[in-house]
C-alpha cells in the first residue's frame, strides 16, 4: 500500500508539471512550452532582428526539415518569453541542401517520391511575417528551375549577399 501511495504521488506530481505545447505566432509548427519560472527571458522592449543562414537538409525527405522547424521554434520562444510579434523580424537565406526543401510539390515528388512536407511550414512562416529568400547561386548550382519553387520564396542574388546586407542593417546572425 505504501508503494502504491508513493506511485500515485509521483504520477500526480508529474502530471501537474506536464504542459501543452503552444504555437503563439507560427501556428502548428515549432511548438514550445511556457516556462513561467524562467528568470532569463527575452526583453519585450527590444526589437529582435534576426537573419538566418538555413543550409541544413534532412535525411528523410518525408519529414519536415528540423532546421526549418527550428526557425518556427525560435519565433515562438521569443513570443512565449513576452516579445510582441511586431518586435520579431526574421529573414531567412536558404541555400545548400536546404534549397531542395523549397521545391514545389510536383518537383519534390519527382525527386523524392513523397510530397513536400515543408511547403505548409514555409507558407505559415511567410504569413507570420518571415522574409524567405533562396540563394540564386544555389538554384543554378543545383539545376533547379526558378518556376519550380514554392511561391512563398523570393530569389536573392545569393545567401552571402542576404547575410551581409542584413547584418549591416543590425540583424543578429544564426546558422541552422
Amino acid at each position: 500500500m505504501k508503494n502504491f501511495a508513493l506511485c500515485v504521488f509521483v504520477l500526480t506530481g508529474s502530471l501537474a508539471y506536464a504542459q501543452q505545447m503552444v504555437f503563439p505566432i507560427v501556428k502548428n509548427f515549432g511548438g514550445v512550452f511556457e516556462i513561467p519560472e524562467a528568470v532569463e527571458k527575452p526583453d519585450p522592449l527590444l526589437d529582435y532582428k534576426i537573419v538566418i543562414d538555413l543550409a541544413g537538409g534532412t535525411e528523410n525527405p518525408a519529414l519536415i526539415n528540423d532546421h526549418l522547424n527550428n526557425i518556427a521554434r525560435m519565433i515562438n520562444l521569443h513570443s512565449v518569453g513576452g516579445v510582441p510579434k511586431e518586435k520579431i523580424k526574421v529573414v531567412v537565406a536558404i541555400h545548400n541542401q536546404a534549397t531542395y526543401s523549397i521545391l514545389d510539390n510536383e518537383s519534390y515528388s519527382q525527386k523524392y517520391k513523397v510530397d513536400n512536407p515543408n511547403l505548409a511550414l514555409y507558407k505559415t512562416l511567410r504569413e507570420a511575417g518571415v522574409e524567405l529568400y533562396v540563394c540564386g547561386q544555389s538554384l543554378i548550382g543545383r539545376s533547379i528551375d526558378k518556376n519550380k519553387i514554392s511561391p512563398d520564396i523570393k530569389i536573392a542574388t545569393s545567401m552571402l549577399t542576404v547575410l551581409t546586407t542584413y547584418q549591416l542593417k543590425g540583424y543578429a546572425w544564426f546558422k541552422f
